[in-house]
């Protein structure tokens, strides 16, 4: 179908949110007032679910409570061993090899990171558990007898999430890298057993002038991803 046949003003407003999206990996230390993150959490809560589950459960950190969870989990991951609920891809190869190195390539081209600086990759790295500087967290946690599914209709609040936030002139971070310590976040926050960790959201208001802030990645095109099959 040609775009003009789809242009509406919703359409319009969806592509051009959807377009300007991205990853925040820079916040600015103010804090989001509670309204703005309630307002935030009603968006997201209108997210479609399996059987219309909502299996999603949040845990959102403020002021020295993120504070103090960023100090502990730092400590923790010096020395524990990466556990988390659902497996991490096994391997990357061929084309998602080829897009997941595009990505880091952009993100250490932004803050000068040199093509085999091990050093300054893992200090990267661990920026994912500094919060990337945000006075928020939101670990996003699922029902473990929901299993795949649950996991899947908590990617499509994530998801919601993050255009929440771009239009409340937010930035957030969907962060795997929180829920590969998952027994730790688990009993740090007294998450009950039968929960699974599925990511961590760190968010905040974006501090715009950093330049690892500056990079965009790119969308593979439509014959790329779409099948037609029409006889």
């Amino acid at each position: 179908m040609p775009v003009a046949d789809v242009d509406t003003a919703q359409h319009t407003l969806l592509a051009r949110m959807l377009d300007e999206r991205w990853t925040c990996r820079q916040f600015l230390a103010d804090p989001v007032p509670r309204g703005t993150i309630e307002a935030l959490l009603r968006l997201a809560q209108r997210s479609a679910s399996w059987c219309n589950t909502q299996p999603w459960q949040l845990v959102v950190t403020e002021g020295a409570g993120t504070d103090r969870f960023r100090d502990e989990l730092l400590a923790h991951i010096q020395t524990a061993t990466p556990e988390p609920d659902f497996a991490f891809p096994a391997q990357y190869t061929g084309v998602f090899r080829d897009r997941r190195r595009e990505c880091g390539m952009r993100l250490y081209d932004s803050v000068g990171i040199a093509k085999g600086d091990h050093e300054k990759t893992m200090r990267q790295a661990v920026r994912n558990f500094e919060l990337f500087d945000a006075p928020h967290v939101a670990i996003v946690t699922t029902e473990a007898d929901l299993g795949f599914y649950g996991g899947v209709d908590c990617g499509l609040y994530i998801g919601n999430f993050l255009l929440g936030a771009q239009s409340l002139g937010l930035g957030a971070a969907p962060q795997a890298a929180l829920a590969s310590y998952a027994p730790f976040v688990r009993a740090y926050f007294g998450i009950p057993d039968h929960r699974r960790v599925v990511a961590g959201i760190s968010f905040g208001y974006p501090d715009t002038e950093h330049p690892v802030n500056g990079f965009r990645t790119s969308r593979a095109d439509l014959d790329q991803v779409a099948t037609w099959f029409t006889d």
